[in-house]
């Protein structure tokens, strides 16, 4: 899989807004990056209240300052990770997803460049992944560990899990990159 596979699937997917009265917005970046692509993701300090030692995508809920989901994206990933992503190198979206338990519908922009930027984690941000999409993308599996809901799948890289929404959206990212048009391997459509 190349940088320009990962454009052509997304081109012309961009629509920075939700509506949705029943959850809350937020927005995430995919970032992927080099010429063998590499997925950047975060892992949650154990110190946090919240998803402490989770995996996740550079992200999180929009301020005043934001324009629209996208801008909200990247004002994120700055923060989260020092990485300044410019709005041109957004290639598309992926469908909204919504976590089960805190009520956010999360919108995903995936973002392209050509090397891996240097990056330093903030306060929120234990560790930050730099991660071989496509064999990552080929760990993808039905999550049996936290549920039994029919859209729960898992991740793994090194000795880290990776699930919830930040599973949901690495699995539009198999379906759009790897996996033919039609019925995916765990027969979703």
């Amino acid at each position: 899989m190349r940088l320009d596979a990962v454009r052509t699937a997304l081109a012309g997917r961009l629509n920075p807004r939700l509506d949705s009265a029943d959850y809350k917005p937020a927005a995430v970046l995919v970032l992927i990056c080099g010429n063998d692509p590499h997925v950047i993701m975060t892992e949650k300090p154990p110190h946090m209240r919240v998803h402490a030692g989770e995996v996740s995508f550079p992200g999180g809920k929009p301020e005043r300052v934001d324009a629209d989901l996208c801008e909200t994206a990247l004002r994120e990933t700055r923060e989260e990770i020092g990485f300044d992503v410019g709005r041109e190198c957004v290639v598309g979206q992926l469908e909204a997803v919504a976590t089960l338990n805190s009520r956010f519908l999360i919108l995903p922009f995936v973002a392209v460049l050509e090397n891996i930027p240097p990056m330093r984690a903030n306060d929120e941000v234990g560790s930050i992944l730099d991660i071989p999409l496509e064999p990552f993308l080929a760990t993808l599996s039905p999550d049996t560990e936290h549920g039994p809901h029919p859209d729960m799948f898992a991740l793994r890289y090194r000795d880290k899990v990776v699930w919830g929404a930040s599973a949901r959206i690495l699995r539009q990212m198999h379906e759009t990159l790897i996996e033919p048009a039609g019925v995916g391997r765990f027969g979703y459509t």
